[in-house]
């Protein structure tokens, strides 16, 4: 497969699981998520779109330095735990906005952390820039898992 194919789909992947995940968010951070009890380390509404989709670009980056790379022995490995991480990444949202459910999210966000650690070792082992690029991105899931504790706790 020619590698700008290998592009486009490396970026149509997360943004549509994004965009998709927003669908989910986007009634819910206006109404619901505005009556919770949230601690002082909420940042405030309008930086979760920019980081996000900073994070999306920087996962599709990943995926695509890895999967132009000739890894055979590791390919389905390294796609099976990308798929879980990005199914598993779209899922929070669903459980979070729209089913409104903190605990639930919380278990499954912890679930989610532990796949892109997994996610980061397996790319790791294919080529080193790519684990480099998704160490944000893990950062970032760990703030958030503090934060959806947080208010789950609150609430």
């Amino acid at each position: 497969m020619k590698n700008y194919i290998k592009l486009i789909i490396s970026v149509l992947i997360p943004l549509f699981i994004g965009f998709l995940g927003s669908f989910f968010t986007s009634n819910s951070i206006s109404s619901w998520y505005l009556t919770l009890n949230k601690p002082s380390i909420n940042p405030p509404n309008w930086i979760f779109a920019p980081v996000w989709t900073i994070l999306y670009i920087m996962i599709w980056i990943s995926f695509y330095i890895v999967w132009k790379e000739k890894f055979w022995d590791k390919k389905k490995l390294a796609l099976m735990i990308y798929t879980f991480q990005i199914f598993f990444n779209f899922i929070w949202s669903i459980l979070f906005f729209w089913l409104r459910n903190p605990f639930f999210s919380l278990i499954e966000i912890i679930i989610l952390w532990f796949i892109i650690l997994a996610n980061i070792i397996v790319f790791y082992r294919i080529k080193k820039l790519a684990w480099l690029i998704l160490i944000p991105y893990i950062l970032w899931v760990s703030f958030a898992t503090a934060l959806n504790y947080l208010i789950f706790s609150l609430n």
